[in-house]
């Protein structure tokens, strides 16, 4: 190896190789005594220096955000970050999804959710997605069954253009005939497709069952007759009477400073009604408990979907209700239901349970499907389960497991900016504190096994589940026959 004379013009002070030679061929004492208090005196700055960083991490908020109030009285909850050259906004309109729309219009939400950036002001289809497109602008919008919502992405530069053309589509949506023809065409085309998923069938089914009589047990994408009937006046009606400023929820984060922020905020949402004209919608729960509904279909397997009564984050018990439902199917591989299903069984692929959040009830839910003999064994093993949770306390390392697990993975939900502003708003629709992020750990570990055990008898009651199987299964006790889907022609 050639010497490049590196050694010569390193100074010993700062070449760590030269002087860890120089020490070691010094043999007077003093020296070594000097060195070593030195390096004790640099030892204690490092451990007071990184203890007084953690300290001053620990003391920060988990996510900054700031409340921002409009000269119009909007209010925005800001992430302001600008070390990357992004803008996202996330809006959401509370009780305006498909839970109002008309029995006779079900789909209504869904197609203005299409139709919105489908030409605005003088721009038709065409021309406005041509300017998202040049200005590298994302904006969609999207309805639930619970509210009606945006979401737009924009580079700094062009944040000016992005919040136009957004202020463009609320206040100025076209709803010309080309673009809502075509809009009807795809949801009727995905209905019709949709007519040989079982999973999709099962979902229809267990939708109508468990919220028998509620607005929630409409088709949110509409059906095949429904959708026919949608005109351009429907839409502005729908928009008119249910996009409001009283149910609107704004959440921003990124490269944007307060005043650009209040001025945008202002021209695209004040504009808007001050009051909703829209219907109020009913808190309900799940319906048809202990029953199981079969909608028969000739395929080798059945698709299961089972749904419980549940609570949300205001109840005390909520937190140990999520590590709950992590251990018992919501961890998906290493939960009870996976384990014994598909490792120990060989039943299925996959089963999986989940919490859902609707602002008018909460419920739990498992999903699987298994071949068609195995049936009756996958539902003893749903139930078994369940069982098993309301007896025996789960044990310190499954529940520290799960503890982790849903930690961390906390900040996996805030790797971008458009992520962050989903988050946000999400604190916003939960009615959480805005500095709920800094104590989300706390609460997670401070759920005992005695929790889990106390919420398990509370959630998992076999006797409440309302139960749907899609195929053709046999010796199935008390099967209600389902003769054919709901809302869907």
């Amino acid at each position: 190896m050639k010497n490049h004379g590196y050694a010569r013009r390193c100074p010993a002070i700062f070449c760590p190789l030269q002087r860890r030679r120089q020490m070691f061929k010094d043999k007077r004492p003093g020296k070594w005594i000097l060195l070593g208090s030195l390096l004790v005196i640099i030892m204690l700055g490092l451990l007071i220096f990184f203890g007084m960083q953690a300290q001053a991490a620990k003391n920060q908020p988990f996510l900054p955000i700031k409340e921002v109030k409009t000269k119009a009285g909007i209010s925005v909850w800001l992430a302001e970050d600008h070390s990357l050259p992004i803008v996202a906004l996330r809006f959401v309109f509370l009780d305006a999804g498909s839970a109002n729309d008309p029995d006779d219009r079900q789909g209504l939400a869904r197609m203005l959710s299409n139709t919105m950036d489908e030409g605005a002001g003088k721009l038709d289809s065409q021309s406005f997605q041509k300017a998202l497109s040049d200005n590298s602008i994302t904006l969609s919008f999207n309805a639930s069954r619970d509210g009606f919502g945006g979401e737009l992405k924009t580079l700094k530069r062009n944040e000016a253009k992005a919040f136009d053309l957004l202020a463009m589509a609320i206040n100025e949506p076209r709803f010309d005939a080309e673009p809502l023809a075509r809009m009807r065409d795809g949801n009727l085309s995905r209905i019709k497709s949709s007519l040989s998923e079982p999973d999709w069938m099962a979902a229809r089914v267990v939708n109508d069952k468990a919220f028998e009589g509620h607005p929630y047990s409409k088709n949110s994408g509409g059906t095949i007759s429904s959708l026919g009937r949608i005109t351009a006046d429907d839409l502005r009606n729908f928009k008119k009477n249910n996009l409001s400023r009283d149910r609107l929820l704004i959440a921003v984060s990124g490269d944007i400073d307060q005043a650009t922020l209040e001025s945008a905020i202002d021209k695209i949402f004040a504009k808007l009604p001050e009051k909703s004209a829209g219907s109020a919608i009913k808190d309900t729960s799940i319906t048809n408990g202990g029953k199981i509904y079969l909608f028969e279909q000739d395929i080798p397997q059945t698709f299961i979907e089972v749904m419980l009564p549940a609570f949300d984050h205001k109840d005390k018990d909520y937190y140990a209700l999520e590590l709950m439902n992590y251990i018992y199917g919501g961890a998906g591989f290493g939960s009870r239901l996976m384990e014994t299903a598909r490792e120990q069984r060989g039943l299925t692929y996959g089963i999986y349970s989940g919490t859902q959040d609707y602002r008018h009830t909460d419920a739990l839910n498992v999903s699987t499907s298994t071949k068609t003999a195995s049936t009756q064994e996958m539902l003893t093993i749903i139930k078994d389960e369940m069982v098993k949770m309301q007896n025996t306390p789960v044990d310190a390392k499954e529940l520290q497991d799960a503890k982790s697990y849903i930690t961390g993975s906390m900040p996996l939900a805030l790797s971008s900016t458009d992520k962050i502003a989903a988050m946000i708003l999400q604190l916003r629709v939960d009615s959480l504190p805005i500095d709920y992020l800094d104590h989300f750990a706390d609460y997670i570990n401070a759920v005992t096994p005695e929790d889990i055990l106390r919420v398990s008898k509370r959630i998992l009651k076999p006797e409440l589940a309302t139960t749907v199987l899609v195929g053709k299964p046999e010796n199935i006790q008390n099967v209600i026959t389902v003769k054919e889907l709901p809302n869907v022609q």
